[in-house]
């Protein structure tokens, strides 16, 4: 494309022009944003402020604070719960603080056993350790007793914490298993609790932001037990309907405050597309260069343009290996410089968190590979660029990760590089769905019965549970009750249910929506533990054979037993990735909702039972993406009751379509392939948290039909929401596969990177054509009924097993 960028003497676009000068480049680019600067507007100091903040943050430069954070602290001093949703670098944390130091100062003089507490949630350790440095420097005195509590915490500071902290940060996995179940022993600090600041709210959404949801509901229980209402601060990246996702989450009607009055530098957001290369993949289909690979280079030259940069990847080992490459492309121009480029992801130790914190803000780490646990960290300023591996999955994540760079309010580049996916394809040629439109809202869906029977068994054994309490965990509340009885779980007394103590782990839910046990994955010869993996993720990631990434270091996985828990890794260098392929069978349990399009087409959404196996796995090249071989495995099907959304089609339709009976299971596979990949840009989720299946003649519906599935019990509301959007998004999954410029399907438009059949049969062209003649009968939906209920007696049942 044409793109001068020779007359802008703006830092953004001299990074820019240093990026174009790489032959080829040029014709990566698919589209510059501007955003241009904007001029801030400060507001007056509240009149009920102390004058001891307005003098310490005056002293750090805050003069005067913005609109918008005046306006969000006047709820929360007024007693409303309140969301800020306004942008990244926009004074967020001065809204909430304003009102919670107030309160704590204001109670300074008096007794200590009624000081005003304040509690603190962050998804991520690194934030709570930034806020807790910033509330360090205001130097309030006796009067603020702040202390991190997390599982980092020596538990030699733990009885000091519970008996004296008074501004409390943590996350919502310790007060899900510490907090709330120990409750007797906070008991000072939730009588006294007034404040709960959610920052970043917008992080909890699908199963994870579901089990959050009851864990607020149940310390909201808690605290009512005594005698506190704590009034609830929720601040985010902006989100569609602030205060409707707000609400779902704490369940509290909430109020919003959406209008950013802070300043903002210009900014460029290129839209890039790496290239074809000259190696096929599965079905000789062409194969494009690497996100990974095209960020490590671009990486490379924004340090040797002497630009801090941050290079947004999203996997931990995605993150390594960028590093990684960048470190050896600087190693070749100045050695020096190789040690200027490092790493970021969750589980590193603390003190190698914060070495790696340091060395940012200090401007020693000129270069940064993270993972969204830096998304969401450490507030950086001065960051020159940031380079995004991959569409993160939401435009809020888009927004937060961009706008790291520019956050001392100078200019700023931002690059999102394209993955071989149906997705990030469609967007880069579609910029209008990425820019000048509202980001998503949350999906969440807090009375899932897989979220909601854990968390009313770990209440009532917080505190029995009485019939007052059911509107508090919504109206599966008293469904589910009886389920838990019959399994023993909960026992019905005169003054309501209490818990049984049987086995108290087997009710703890985990709320962070992980398959089961742990696997730990150890060295071979030293038996050293180098991490955890998810259970039901280990099929996945580490299996026999599979490539584990650990602080730069490869490893390959020799071993890996279900039975005891461990996988067994030795060191190694391959110069190649490996995914896992799955076969997976589905069949309809209920059909709760069914909306027909004419009298050829049905979509539908309800409750499904799936079967999952992993059979094999690929070995990829790391750089070009080109596939080696392909290596069977032996791994026990997973079984999965959650939510699906579904079509179907006459067969008369498919004739009309010119589709062949040959060709339809081509087609149906080539419209699931490409509708999973579609489906992020309408539900928060990645293409990972969804699965499908497609086939010629299902034997529950006799019809032709394609399923899409949330990858969770119980569903997480993403099938839901493609319900919802099934014309929008059918029609933009039809529109990805016919713009594509490969002749028969690739990565980026029909090709999956995790079909168990290897990505046969797929017929493109079928695929456009049986989408073309659904969507021409879209034009006058009409709806049928719903079914009766949204929840059998069996599916309660089977939740409640879960």
């Amino acid at each position: 494309m044409a793109l001068d960028v020779t007359d802008s003497a703006g830092r953004a676009d001299q990074l820019l022009a240093g990026l174009l000068l790489a032959p080829g480049r040029r014709e990566r680019i698919t589209h510059v944003h501007r955003a241009p600067a904007r001029t801030a507007r400060p507001g007056d100091w509240p009149a009920w402020t102390p004058p001891v903040l307005v003098e310490r943050w005056g002293a750090g430069g805050i003069d005067r604070p913005w609109a918008h954070q005046v306006a969000a602290a006047e709820h929360a001093h007024a007693g409303r719960s309140v969301v800020l949703a306004t942008g990244t670098a926009s004074g967020k944390s001065l809204a909430y603080l304003l009102p919670a130091l107030t309160a704590v100062l204001d109670a300074a003089d008096g007794p200590a056993t009624a000081c005003p507490g304040v509690l603190y949630l962050s998804p991520t350790k690194a934030l709570a350790a930034d806020q807790l440095a910033n509330l360090t420097r205001l130097q309030l005195g006796p009067a603020l007793r702040p202390a991190c509590f997390d599982g980092d915490t020596p538990y030699a500071e733990r009885d000091w914490i519970r008996s004296h902290a008074n501004y409390l940060l943590t996350n919502p996995d310790m007060l899900h298993r510490t907090l709330l179940p120990g409750h007797a022993r906070w008991a000072r600090f939730l009588k006294n609790l007034s404040v709960v600041v959610v920052d970043e709210c917008h992080t909890y959404r699908g199963v994870f932001g579901s089990h959050v949801a009851q864990v607020l509901r149940r310390l909201r229980r808690v605290c009512a037990r005594y005698g506190s209402s704590p009034v609830f601060v929720l601040t985010s990246a902006t989100v569609s309907d602030p205060a409707g996702s707000a609400g779902r989450l704490t369940g509290l009607p909430v109020a919003e405050v959406t209008d950013d009055a802070s300043p903002r530098g210009e900014a460029a957001f290129v839209l890039w597309e790496p290239p074809l290369t000259d190696h096929t993949g599965e079905g000789s289909a062409p194969v494009r260069r690497t996100a990974i690979a095209e960020t490590a280079d671009l990486l490379t030259d924004l340090v040797l343009n002497d630009a801090q940069t941050v290079a947004f990847v999203r996997s931990r080992r995605g993150a390594e290996v960028v590093a990684l490459l960048a470190r050896d492309g600087l190693a070749e121009v100045d050695p020096a410089l190789a040690g200027q480029v490092a790493s970021y992801r969750g589980g590193y130790l603390p003190e190698e968190r914060r070495a790696l914190e340091h060395r940012l803000r200090a401007g020693l780490l000129r270069g940064l590979a993270a993972t969204n646990a830096l998304e969401l960290g450490i507030d950086v300023a001065g960051l020159d660029a940031v380079v995004l591996a991959g569409y993160p999955g939401t435009r809020a994540s888009m927004w937060q990760q961009a706008g790291r760079a520019g956050r001392a309010g100078q200019g700023a580049l931002a690059v999102l590089v394209a993955r071989d996916d149906p997705l990030d394809t469609y967007l880069v040629h579609h910029p209008e769905a990425l820019f000048g439109r509202p980001v998503e809202a949350t999906v969440l869906d807090p009375d899932n019965p897989y979220v909601l029977a854990p968390h009313l068994c770990a209440a009532a054994s917080e505190s029995p549970l009485t019939e007052r309490d059911l509107d508090l965990f919504g109206p599966t509340a008293e469904l589910l009750l009886p389920t838990l009885e019959e399994r023993g779980l909960l026992r019905r007394r005169p003054a309501g249910w209490f818990w049984t103590r049987r086995d108290p782990a087997s009710a703890l839910a985990d709320i962070r929506g992980t398959g089961g046990a742990q696997i730990r994955v150890c060295e071979v010869d030293t038996g050293r533990l180098l991490g955890t993996v998810d259970g039901a993720a280990s099929h996945t990631q580490a299996h026999t054979g599979a490539v584990y990434l650990h602080q730069g270091r490869q490893y390959l996985v020799r071993s890996l037993d279900l039975a005891e828990c461990v996988a067994l890794v030795e060191p190694a260098e391959p110069d190649y990735s490996t995914s896992a392929r799955e076969v997976t069978d589905i069949a309809i349990v209920d059909t709760v909702h069914r909306r027909s399009w004419g009298d050829a087409v049905e979509v539908c959404f309800g409750t499904v039972e799936v079967t999952n196996q992993v059979v094999s796995y690929l070995r990829k090249r790391l750089v070009t993406g080109e596939v080696l071989d392909e290596t069977p495995l032996d791994l026990p099907p997973r079984h999965l009751r959650t939510r699906a959304v579904w079509w179907t089609v006459t067969p008369d339709a498919v004739a009309e379509a010119a589709v062949e009976i040959a060709d339809l299971p081509g087609a149906a596979h080539a419209a699931e392939h490409a509708s999973i990949g579609l489906m992020p840009l309408f539900a928060t989720c990645d293409r990972w948290d969804i699965g499908g299946v497609s086939t010629a003649l299902h034997p529950d519906t006799m019809l032709p039909t394609v399923f899409v599935y949330d990858g969770h019990p119980g569903g997480a509301g993403f099938a839901e929401r493609g319900f919802a959007a099934a014309e929008q998004w059918l029609s933009a999954t039809r529109d990805a596969i016919a713009s594509c410029e490969c002749a028969t399907g690739c990565p980026s438009c029909v090709q999956s990177p995790k079909c168990g059949n290897g990505n046969n049969p797929l017929d493109k062209a079928g695929a456009v054509r049986l989408l073309d003649r659904v969507l021409t009968e879209a034009d006058g939906i009409e709806t049928a009924g719903a079914a009766e209920d949204t929840e059998t007696a069996d599916g309660v049942e089977f939740a409640a097993a879960g």
